[in-house]
């Protein structure tokens, strides 16, 4: 992993080499750019492959140069392809790969990648960039084009031109917690959607974006389970085996949970020497898991690695966790990430995970959630509507009660499902803008499954917005590489073809997960609940974090966010204080783009 720059503007080499001091976090080992005819790309680099100075970057191979940021993992296999076409290589890197692959398929390359990626080539002879995101959006891509100026970064803050603060984005932000691609907190930068390239004819002043991968309609395939878990089992294998390719010291995040749990045994399996597992565990019992990962490790003999953690550790990682992410984010599992993050830096670079088996096994809590409101869904809608206003669901259920009362108000399934990732209620706008929406209401014709259904929904609008911007900026604030063989693009496209009652059978979740896993670990071990990853964030509302969040709730600079009901907001904390109702998810969202805005410039 490492941080690409890019830039045609007028600047100084100076000027363009301080804009890239801001990524040296995502590439702490080497620091270069080039200028190439009018261009300069630059790039900083965590070295993890081929780690001789031969494969530091930009890398230039005749009119071609490369800037890239993450890994390819089957490079091996495509190098030997293109050997047998007669190229020749110069070093064991990946990114060479990647440039001599453009060489000889231009633009298709990208369909012969299975990795995590965002890089830009310039050709200097076509005076064009040519530019790709992966498929699922784990590496960020940011960019910004103005009558023929381009900058390309992996992060907003180096981006150097006129940068307004967009408020529908920020509408959004109130909404899922995040802000979707391609979105960013400013009208001047969007982000290249995951799946898609992007050729910029600098000549001609022309940029165009198209896409080269997208879920497709779901054909169940007629298979048998036994088969379906010897298929899954091989791919997951592979897709592990190929992540575990590295020049560096690696190891695998293990917690409670069965994904994770999932990927050590496997990876464990295949190491020649005991793999390096790592947990963090809390003092309050309510969020460790860390006895049972402990068990897990224990059972399948790796080299275990724990570290406790206090509230005050927690806290502490605040500052880290304003600067790591650029944009306003509010998914509060990215502290525990950061100290996980920090903690394994001590011992190695790579880290396996198990992210992304939730969303292709549907093991979510909505999952259940989804099978349970479609009997709902089978009561007149007049009925529920009068339902909605009579009963005092606030009264009876706190927070929850805004969810349940908006919930029967709509009038299809589909609501619901869109609710799961947009909240349903309180609400935090004055109107709720859902125009944006439009652009993920495929999803619903992809599958005739609910779940599945739902399960696509998450893969493309969550998982790529919320949950690998989590894990990227979170590992690499410390200089991590993760890598998730859940998100081999290869298993996404699988598990889709599978009978859904082979991923969630009569409320067992990730059925065929945990079938895999029991050949590791005895499923009366694992099948315990699942505590997640968080933090006792509704407590430190009320005690620790008591007076700042106060001052951020009624900071004037929330006065420029028209849409915001500061009304209702100051509603919900003093709710919230007074341990009505548990408000924390919406006042953390609140408290971070407060945060946000005091440290930006905030004109319209």
């Amino acid at each position: 992993m490492c941080g690409i720059y890019l830039t045609n503007k007028k600047i100084e080499a100076n000027t363009f080499g301080n804009q890239l001091k801001m990524l040296t976090h995502r590439g702490p080992d080497n620091q270069n750019f080039l200028k190439v005819n009018d261009v300069f790309l630059g790039h900083t680099r965590l070295s993890i492959i081929d780690l001789d100075e031969r494969s530091n970057q930009p890398m230039r191979k005749s009119n071609l140069t490369i800037t890239f940021n993450g890994e390819i993992y089957n490079y091996k296999e495509l190098k030997e392809e293109l050997a047998v076409h007669g190229h020749r290589f110069t070093t064991q890197s990946d990114t060479e790969v990647i440039l001599i692959g453009y060489q000889h398929w231009g633009e298709k390359v990208v369909n012969f990648l299975n990795g995590m990626f965002a890089f830009s080539i310039y050709d200097s002879d076509q005076n064009i960039i040519f530019s790709a995101r992966d498929r699922l959006g784990v590496k960020p891509f940011y960019y910004s084009w103005e009558k023929g100026e381009v900058e390309i970064c992996s992060q907003v803050q180096p981006i150097s031109s006129n940068k307004t603060i967009d408020y529908d984005a920020i509408d959004i932000y109130l909404q899922t917690g995040y802000i979707p691609s391609p979105w960013s907190i400013y009208k001047e930068v969007k982000k290249l959607q995951p799946g898609h390239y992007q050729i910029i004819n600098l000549k001609h002043k022309r940029l165009n974006n198209f896409k080269y991968w997208d879920l497709e309609k779901v054909e169940v395939k007629k298979i048998s389970y036994p088969e379906a878990k010897r298929q899954l089992n091989e791919l997951l294998t592979n897709a592990i085996k190929i992540r575990m390719r590295t020049d560096v010291a690696y190891g695998s995040f293990l917690s409670g949970g069965i994904d994770s749990a999932l990927v050590s045994s496997i990876a464990n399996s295949l190491d020649k020497k005991k793999l390096k597992t790592f947990t963090i565990g809390f003092q309050d019992p309510r969020y460790d898991e860390s006895e049972l990962s402990k068990k897990f490790s224990e059972i399948i003999d790796s080299q275990h690695h724990e570290k406790k953690c206090s509230p005050n550790d927690l806290i502490e990682l605040l500052p880290t966790f304003f600067k790591a992410y650029g944009e306003p984010f509010a998914d509060s599992s990215a502290i525990p990430s950061l100290l996980l993050n920090k903690t394994v830096k001590q011992n190695l670079t790579v880290a396996l995970s198990g992210d992304g088996g939730d969303e292709s096994f549907l093991g979510y809590n909505h999952f259940d959630w989804s099978k349970k409101i479609l009997l709902i869904f089978k009561t007149p809608y007049l009925i529920r509507l009068m339902i909605s206003y009579l009963f005092p669901f606030e009264l009876i259920f706190g927070s929850k009660g805004y969810g349940l009362k908006n919930i029967l108000r709509y009038k299809e399934f589909k609501n619901f499902i869109i609710g799961i990732f947009t909240g349903f209620g309180p609400l935090l706008l004055k109107n709720k803008q859902s125009k944006w929406l439009d652009k993920y209401q495929s999803f619903s014709s992809l599958s005739t499954s609910r779940l599945q259904q739902t399960a696509d929904l998450n893969i493309k609008l969550w998982l790529e917005n919320d949950s690998n911007v989590k894990v990227d900026r979170a590992s690499m604030a410390f200089g991590v590489e993760v890598r998730s063989p859940f998100l081999d693009y290869r298993i996404v496209e699988f598990a889709r073809t599978l009978p859904v009652d082979f991923r969630f059978q009569k409320g067992r979740k990730k059925r065929i997960l945990r079938d895999l896993l029991n050949d590791y670990i005895p499923e009366k071990v694992f099948d315990a609940p699942k505590k997640g990853f968080s933090i006792p964030l509704g407590e430190w509302i009320k005690n620790e974090l008591y007076d700042e969040f106060k001052q951020s709730l009624t900071h004037p600079c929330l006065h420029t966010i028209e849409n915001l009901n500061r009304e209702q907001l100051l509603v919900f904390f003093n709710k919230h204080i007074s341990n009505k109702a548990d408000f924390s998810t919406y006042l953390w969202r609140v408290f971070v783009l407060s945060k946000w805005l005091q440290k930006h410039e905030t004109k319209k």
